[in-house]
């Protein structure tokens, strides 16, 4: 019996340390969420409390209320601010969507002369930056008569190098036979893609439609080139008005004019978080 017993005498300290050592494992995994969440969700809790606790200049005191929200609505035109953003995001999201999936379709699923130069041309394109085209852009705008409107916001959007990559390498996951059985029932190219395979890539479409959202309705370099008149800025060109003369104005209606701007872009992400995890995860599934 005692020869019995000394195996696991000898493993109980093993085990004492491999407990130990996963007790330690567990709290550095949530010491390093805990900073992330405190990095990430930080600021935006001190945006929100701010925008809540405007100080009050008679006495000093800064009580909480929705004070600061009322003045934003007061010193600007939210409404006009969030229906040029919405109408500019939405046409570009839209507009991106479709070109990407077309352009992406014809690099990943036929075949002509020249295809491989043109779609590294069409990624050489990413590694410009936007401040070394945006002269020519304009000028371009310019002489089409589009200067100081929407629609110099909205068309040079449209063609999206990215979506168009990315939608090239989804499209090349789906099954090359699908293509063919749709050509031996007669299916033209324009009818294999919008019946078969534009169906099919609707995960990837979210995730082009998302990103381009969230990009497009926070923009603030374009739309402070292109943009002259006030009825014509979007949100974030429109809420550097509430700084004020000289950067005088109160931080609190600054922030919550931030907030407000935020909403919409949750609003999105909550109803296409699904879709876009679809789309992220779904070459892992193939």
């Amino acid at each position: 019996m005692a020869t019995a017993t000394l195996p696991l005498q000898a493993t109980t300290p093993t085990r004492r340390r491999n407990r130990e050592r996963g007790t330690l494992g567990r709290a550095a995994k949530i010491a390093a969420m805990a900073v992330a969440a405190f990095l990430t969700l930080g600021p935006v809790v001190w945006t929100l409390w701010t925008s809540l606790t405007p100080l009050d200049s008679a006495t000093g005191e800064r009580p909480v209320g929705l004070a600061a929200y009322a003045d934003v609505f007061t010193q600007v035109d939210m409404w006009l601010l969030v229906w040029n953003s919405a109408l500019v995001t939405g046409l570009c999201a839209a507009g991106q969507m479709i070109t990407a999936a077309m352009a992406g379709y014809v690099f990943a699923k036929m075949e002509f002369r020249g295809k491989n130069l043109l779609f590294g041309m069409v990624l050489a394109t990413m590694m410009v930056p936007m401040q070394v085209t945006i002269v020519p852009v304009f000028m371009l705008i310019r002489g089409m008569g589009l200067s100081d409107t929407l629609l110099a916001l909205i068309i040079p959007a449209i063609p999206t190098a990215f979506g168009t990559f990315l939608m090239r390498q989804y499209f090349l996951g789906l099954p090359h036979e699908l293509g063919e059985a749709a050509a031996l029932d007669g299916a033209g190219p324009f009818r294999t893609f919008f019946s078969i395979f534009a169906p099919l890539a609707a995960p990837g479409l979210a995730i082009v439609g998302i990103l381009a959202f969230n990009y497009h309705w926070n923009e603030f370099f374009r739309p402070l080139i292109m943009l002259i008149s006030e009825q014509n800025f979007t949100l974030p060109l429109g809420l550097v008005t509430l700084q004020g003369n000289l950067g005088t104005g109160s931080v609190a209606t600054v922030l919550a004019g931030v907030v407000l701007s935020m909403i919409p872009a949750l609003i999105v992400f909550i109803v296409g978080n699904k879709p876009l995890r679809e789309g992220l995860t779904a070459g892992s599934n193939k």
